[in-house]
């Protein structure tokens, strides 16, 4: 149950992983300031909503049909009465006094939609290799931002600004899971919000399993998305050869081409290339990325 003081909610989305995701509920609720959470199951079959009923009987859930991929986050933060979301996975939960910082930033600077956490993996707390990436942006943050300036995230240790995610319409479904954050942070920054790393924002990641099957496709298909529904045509098809030719070897990214190109008709109908300056810091990243 959300009290009036809460200013922070935590929103994570599960599917047929009841025990790690109740090991995780477990250290959120041992948060000295204990946030209300709000579980989304993507239509388990293991017990999963049976579990969490009967161990977090306080905690909200919120059970879907059917698998909404990333974008099952969108029915949490719609639920949530918090102005702030923080977003956790089922394997991941965050550090104690991390979604207080989180607050204060956030109430700091109301042009600011998104921070970036510090994403810590295993035991050995070892920095995620997106967030040192992040940490060494190439974008020059403007005046008052409280960390490197990005155009991206880890989604299993990220706090948005309810409203502003709300307003750009949350995760886009058919982008699933795999490099979804990436045309959520454009569609955020060609609004007007600012995101930021900040470095002491801490989220621990402990993934007990390898990555799915198919999350190269999923990758490969969702960079093609956003490439062609946000990109200036030139840019567009820069990044489709690029990828082509570092993947020329890959099945799986093969097939998220095709994937791809079997959503031109809803690409076409969606198009919106951003304005010239949020393009120039794309290029930016482009160039840092090749340059790496």
């Amino acid at each position: 149950m959300t009290d009036l003081l809460d200013r922070t909610s935590v929103v994570i989305a599960t599917r047929d992983r009841r025990d790690t995701l109740l090991r995780t509920l477990g250290r959120l609720a041992a948060l000295r300031k204990r946030p209300p959470v709000i579980v989304v199951d993507n239509g388990s079959t293991d017990g999963t909503p049976e579990a969490v009923l009967q161990a977090h009987p306080d905690m909200r859930l919120i059970e879907l049909d059917e698998n909404w991929g990333a974008a099952a986050r969108n029915s949490g933060v719609i639920a949530a009465t918090t102005p702030y979301v923080a977003f956790n996975d089922d394997d991941s939960w965050w550090a104690p006094g991390s979604l207080d910082l989180a607050e204060r930033v956030l109430d700091a600077d109301p042009t600011l939609a998104l921070l970036a956490a510090s994403v810590l993996v295993g035991p050995e707390n070892r920095l995620d290799p997106t967030c040192r990436k992040m940490a060494e942006s190439p974008l020059v943050p403007p005046p008052g931002l409280p960390g490197p300036s990005v155009l991206g995230f880890v989604a299993c240790g990220a706090v948005v600004r309810r409203s502003a995610f709300l307003e750009v319409g949350g995760f886009e479904e058919r982008m699933g899971i795999g490099g979804e954050e990436e045309l959520l942070s454009v569609e955020l920054a060609a609004a007007g919000y600012r995101l930021a790393y900040v470095d002491d924002l801490i989220a621990h990641h402990h993934p007990e399993a390898p990555r799915e099957k198919g999350r190269t496709r999923s990758v490969v298909r969702n960079q093609l998305l956003v490439a062609w529904l946000k990109r200036p045509l030139s840019s567009a098809l820069r990044k489709t050869g690029r990828l082509l030719f570092n993947h020329r070897r890959d099945r799986e990214a093969a097939l998220g081409a095709v994937d791809a190109l079997r959503a031109t008709p809803w690409i076409a109908r969606e198009r919106r290339p951003v304005e010239p300056w949020l393009e120039r810091a794309l290029r930016i990243l482009d160039r840092d990325r090749r340059g790496r």
